[in-house]
């Protein structure tokens, strides 16, 4: 599936209450179809998932995308504590709740896969399927910056994101050409072209947004989340682009091992962004999981 291929199919645009905010939501898919979430990470927005919303509903999926709290449209409530990962795990069971789902699958990249990776281990009963791409499970990525001098190196952004102010002027400096910087330079060439870039940058310029979601960033460190020491119980599948500079890819076993039953593919020529630089490989590898009835 191509970028032209999200133009294809008919795209369902909502506001949806989940609770304490109010987030926009995007839907695919026929509307009978097993529900797949997808939670995009940092800096994306629901525009993040174009290659993989609409090989999921032309196969019969009902995909539902939120612009998670802080992004685009969606709204962005004040201070730092409003962005702790069990507020965005709220969010994600509330969505459920708004469309009347006792369960879903749900796939997250990044920052997305953090927020899946704790609904998963709060609500093991919501979680139809959980699907992680590019983010090591919560208590293995504490464990390795605690013990890791190299990770630590790698994630050295994250302590920079917690300074006041100064990371919203480089980031948003002449239109967030700063935000897309770093995702032209940290990717493979040809995964974000210049038109994608424009979208992304006119969510990033909504007011309030690079703020709201550095509060991401902010909240980990200020309102860390008590660790996840009990197996995740759905079934899982890790997908991890090899060539990732930020996260390290000897945390991706330990992560397998933290689940009940779990399959992990790798895509050596990925990045970090692995659903834009292996998008066929990826949504083949989501069919294949998805799909599989001996699994579950």
């Amino acid at each position: 599936m191509t970028i032209d291929a999200l133009d294809s199919i008919p795209l369902e645009h909502d506001r949806v209450s989940v609770g304490e905010v109010t987030l926009h939501v995007v839907r695919a898919g026929p509307e009978d179809g097993t529900p797949v979430i997808l939670l995009h990470g940092f800096p994306e927005f629901w525009y993040g998932w174009r290659h993989q919303i609409p090989a999921l509903a032309l196969a019969g999926y009902r995909v539902i995308v939120p612009d998670q709290r802080g992004y685009n449209t969606s709204d962005k409530p004040d201070g730092v504590r409003a962005y702790r990962v069990d507020a965005l795990a709220d969010d994600v069971l509330g969505l459920m709740d708004a469309h009347g789902l006792e369960r879903a699958c749900v796939v997250g990249h990044d920052w997305g896969a953090a927020v899946a990776w704790r609904t998963a281990a709060r609500a093991p009963d919501r979680v139809e399927r959980l699907a992680i791409l590019n983010v090591p499970h919560p208590t293995v990525m504490m464990k390795t910056l605690r013990s890791d001098p190299m990770q630590l190196m790698r994630s050295w952004y994250m302590f920079f994101f917690q300074l006041p102010w100064v990371p919203e002027a480089l980031l948003g400096r002449k239109g967030a050409t700063g935000l897309a910087g770093m995702m032209h330079k940290s990717s493979n060439p040809g995964s974000f072209s210049r038109e994608e870039l424009a979208h992304y940058r006119e969510a990033w310029t909504q007011p309030g947004a690079i703020s709201a979601m550095l509060g991401w960033y902010r909240a980990m460190m200020r309102h860390a989340a008590p660790p996840i020491d009990d197996a995740i119980q759905p079934r899982t599948l890790v997908l991890w682009g090899k060539r990732d500079t930020a996260l390290g890819s000897d945390m991706v076993q330990p992560s397998v091992d933290m689940c009940r039953d779990a399959e992990l593919v790798w895509f050596p020529e990925a990045t970090h962004w692995v659903q834009h630089d292996a998008a066929e490989q990826v949504n083949e590898a989501l069919l294949r999981f998805l799909e599989d009835p001996g699994r579950g």
